[in-house]
């Protein structure tokens, strides 16, 4: 017979990043969150940075993970994260950020979605 325990936290749907994060230290630790450039993934890197992780925002439009970094750089005062591409859906990308990325990785966030799946072809 398989038992399952549950998991349960005060956390809901109304939690916020900074309330999950509230308490937690994570000075030293480097973060890589995919997606990081808006929404959830944003939100993610702002609640790491604000405990005092290093994040790599992991981005595919270089251009909008840097306006998003300068924003939780002066929301945080954490000025060690960083942007860098990582296209998931091109292997060329992936190869060159995992070949360029140094050093420990403690927390890895796979928050980058597909969106506009491609539908078969009907055929003629």
């Amino acid at each position: 017979m398989t038992t399952t325990q549950r998991i349960h936290t005060p956390f809901g749907e109304e939690s916020t990043a900074a309330e999950v994060i509230e308490g937690v230290d994570l000075t030293g630790k480097r973060a890589v969150v995919t997606g990081a450039s808006s929404g959830l993934g944003a939100e993610t890197a702002r609640a790491f940075a604000s405990a005092g992780a290093s994040v790599t925002l992991a981005v595919r439009n270089t251009d909008a993970g840097e306006r998003t970094a300068a924003e939780i750089r002066k929301a945080t005062g954490n000025d060690t994260d960083q942007v860098s591409r990582l296209d998931l859906a091109d292997s060329a990308s992936v190869t060159a950020f995992t070949s360029a990325w140094t050093g420990p990785l403690h927390i890895l966030v796979n928050n980058a979605g597909v969106m506009a799946l491609p539908t078969p072809s009907t055929p003629a």
